[in-house]
C-alpha cells in the first residue's frame, strides 16, 4: 500500500511543479496503469483500501466543515426553489429517459423507474464539485449547500430502491416452484451442487456423479463446489478485482488443491464427453460460521434441486468413524435448515475406494430404504435416477408396519402425527411408490418388503444388510410410521442424519456401506432436531 500511495504522490507532485493540475495528474497516472495483470490488481486493491479507510473519512469531514448552515438562508423562497428545482430536474430526466428506454425494450415499468432512480444517485465527486464552486466563489454558499443537500437526497432513497429490485428478482424465481427431486420433471435437467472439502473426497464425489447421471437423457449438471475456510492467512493472499466483491485466491496450498480437483473433474468430463454430464467448478470461501449462507445462495442462484455435503467424519482403517473437522458439522446442520432445495449428506465408508463404476457391467450394489414420509419419498426420487444406471444394481427395501402391531403402537402413543395428516402422508407414499414400482422395479431393480412391529425389529432388519450393499440411500426423517423408529433418536449421536442414517453410519454399526441421507426441501423452521442453536465455533 505504501508503494502504491508513493507512486500516486510522486507522479502528482512532479506534474504540479510543472504547472499541471494534481487532479489531472492523478487521472493520467490511473490511465498509465495497465488494466489487466496481477500488478495492476494489487495496486488497485491497495489504493481502494487507502481510499475507503483513510481518504473518504477525511473527505467527508471536509464536507462537513464546508457545509456551514449559518450561511445557508432557508428563509429565502428562491433558495428552496433552486434546491427543489435542481433535484426534480435531475431526477425527472433520468427517470423519464430510463422509462422510455424500458418501453422500447419491453422492460417492466416499476423496474425501469427503479433503474432511473439508481442512475440519478450522486456521489462524493459531485459533492466535491459543488463545494469547490463555493470555495472558488463561483457560486454562493446557499447554492452550494443546496446542491450538497440535493446530492444527499439522491443517496437517501438508494437502499430502498435496491431492496425493491432484489425483492422483485427473488419473487421472479418462480415462488411456487418446489426445489425438490420429487417435483422435478423427469424430462428436465437435473442440477446438483456437490460440495467437497478436499482432494480426499474426490473418488467418492466422482462415483456419486457417475451413479447420479443415470441414462444420458435427460442431462445432468453438477456444480462441484470447494468448501474452503477463510483464514487470516488465506485472506492476506486475496487479490481484489477492481474493488468489487470478487477476489482471486492466490494462496499456494489452496490453488494446488483446487487445481488437483479441477484436473480430476476435467479428466472425468473428457472421458464422458458424450454422456450428457456437464460439470462446473464453484467456490464457497468464507468462515465456517457463515459458509451455509454462501452455499444456500449458490443453490438458489444456480436453481439446483439437490445439495450434497460431505460428512464431518471419515472412516479409519479399523472401521471407526473419526471426526475430521467439527466445524463442518455446523455447516451441514445450518444448510439443512436454510437451503432452498433438498439436501443430502454423504457418509463415505468405502464409496470412494470402490472400483470405478462402469456402464458395461454391474459394479455397485445399492439399496434405498423406504418407510414413508417426505424425506423417504425424496430418497426414492433420487434412487429413480440411480436405477437408470446400467452399472448399478438397485434394491428397494420397504419397511411396513405389521398390522398386528398397529393397535399396540396406538396404545403406546408412539404416533406423533395427527390422524388426517397421517392418512394424507400414507396416501402420498403409496401413490409415489406405486409410480416408482411401475417404472423401475424389474430387470436390475429388485424389491423387498419387510413387515416390522417396532424399532427393535427395524434395527435388526438394518443390521441384516451388512455386506450386501456398497451404498444405502435413506431419508432423514419425517416418517408417519413412527412405531418403526420410536426411541431410536434417544441414542442419536448425529441428529442431522436422522434415526436411520445415524444408526447405519455410527462406529458401532455392523453395516460398512456408505450412506446417503436425503432431506426434502421444506420451509425454514420446520426441521425437527435442528431448531436449537448448535455452535462449535
Amino acid at each position: 500500500m505504501v508503494l502504491s500511495v508513493a507512486f500516486v504522490v510522486i507522479s502528482c507532485s512532479c506534474s504540479a511543479l510543472a504547472g499541471y493540475s494534481p487532479v489531472m495528474s492523478a487521472f493520467i497516472s490511473g490511465i498509465a496503469l495497465p488494466r489487466e495483470g496481477r500488478l495492476s490488481k494489487m495496486m488497485i486493491s491497495k489504493v481502494n483500501y487507502f481510499l475507503n479507510n483513510i481518504f473518504y473519512p477525511i473527505f467527508f469531514v471536509w464536507v462537513g466543515l464546508m457545509v456551514i448552515f449559518p450561511k445557508f438562508h432557508p428563509g429565502s423562497p428562491w433558495t428552496w426553489a433552486r434546491m427543489i428545482f435542481i433535484f426534480v430536474i435531475a431526477t425527472l430526466g433520468k427517470v423519464v429517459g430510463t422509462f422510455l428506454s424500458g418501453l422500447m425494450f419491453g422492460f417492466n415499468h416499476p423496474e425501469s423507474v427503479a433503474l432511473g432512480l439508481l442512475l440519478n444517485v450522486k456521489g462524493h465527486f459531485h459533492m466535491y464539485l459543488a463545494l469547490s464552486a463555493v470555495q472558488n466563489e463561483i457560486t454562493t454558499n446557499s447554492t452550494g449547500i443546496g446542491l450538497t443537500l440535493a446530492i444527499f437526497c439522491t443517496v437517501v432513497y438508494a437502499p430502498s430502491v435496491v431492496a425493491y429490485i432484489i425483492g422483485r428478482a427473488r419473487r421472479k424465481r418462480s415462488p411456487n416452484q418446489r426445489m425438490a427431486l420429487q417435483w422435478l420433471d423427469p424430462t428436465n435437467e437435473l442440477r446438483i451442487l456437490l460440495c467437497v472439502h478436499g482432494p480426499q473426497e474426490l473418488p467418492s464425489a466422482i462415483n456419486f456423479i457417475e451413479i447420479s447421471r443415470g441414462r444420458d437423457d435427460p442431462a445432468i449438471m453438477v456444480y462441484v463446489t470447494d468448501m474452503i475456510e477463510l483464514t487470516e492467512q488465506i485472506e492476506s493472499t486475496l487479490v481484489r478485482n477492481e474493488g468489487m466483491e470478487v477476489a482471486t485466491v492466490t494462496d499456494k496450498i489452496v490453488v494446488e488443491m483446487r487445481d488437483q480437483i479441477t484436473s480430476a473433474i476435467k479428466t472425468y468430463e473428457e472421458e464422458h464427453s458424450e454422456s450428457g454430464v456437464t460439470l462446473r467448478r464453484m467456490l464457497a470461501l468464507s468462515s465456517f460460521s457463515v459458509m451455509h449462507q454462501d452455499i444456500s445462495i449458490l443453490a438458489e442462484n444456480l436453481l439446483v434441486s439437490l445439495v450434497v455435503l460431505p460428512f464431518h467424519k471419515y472412516q479409519a482403517s479399523d472401521g471407526n468413524m473419526i471426526e475430521a473437522q467439527s466445524k463442518l458439522r455446523y455447516v451441514n446442520r445450518k444448510v439443512l435448515q436454510y437451503a432452498p432445495c433438498s439436501v443430502g449428506i454423504l457418509v463415505d465408508r468405502g464409496f470412494g475406494v470402490t472400483n470405478k463404476i462402469s456402464r458395461s457391467s454391474i459394479f455397485l450394489n445399492a439399496a434405498v430404504i423406504f418407510i414413508g414420509g417426505k424425506d423417504d419419498r425424496e430418497a426414492l426420487a433420487y434412487a429413480s435416477h440411480v436405477a437408470l444406471h446400467p452399472g448399478v444394481k438397485l434394491t428397494v427395501i420397504r419397511f411396513l408396519l405389521d398390522t398386528n402391531a398397529i393397535a399396540k403402537s396406538t396404545r403406546l402413543g408412539t404416533c406423533k402425527i395427527s390422524l388426517p395428516e397421517q392418512e394424507e402422508e400414507m396416501k402420498l407414499d403409496d401413490e409415489f411408490f406405486a409410480d416408482f414400482y411401475e417404472r423401475h422395479v424389474g430387470g436390475h431393480v429388485a424389491y423387498v418388503e419387510k413387515y416390522l412391529a417396532n424399532s427393535a425389529e427395524t434395527m435388526s432388519a438394518l443390521q441384516s444388510l451388512e455386506g450386501k450393499y456398497g451404498l444405502i440411500i435413506v431419508g432423514r426423517g419425517g416418517r408417519v410410521n413412527s412405531a418403526l423408529t420410536a426411541g431410536m433418536n434417544d441414542w442419536e449421536q448425529c441428529p442431522e442424519l436422522g434415526p436411520i442414517g445415524d444408526l447405519l453410519s455410527g462406529s458401532s454399526s455392523v453395516v460398512s456401506a456408505s450412506i446417503l441421507i436425503i432431506q426434502q426441501h421444506r420451509p425454514k423452521g420446520e426441521i425437527a432436531g435442528l431448531t436449537e442453536e448448535f455452535s462449535v465455533m
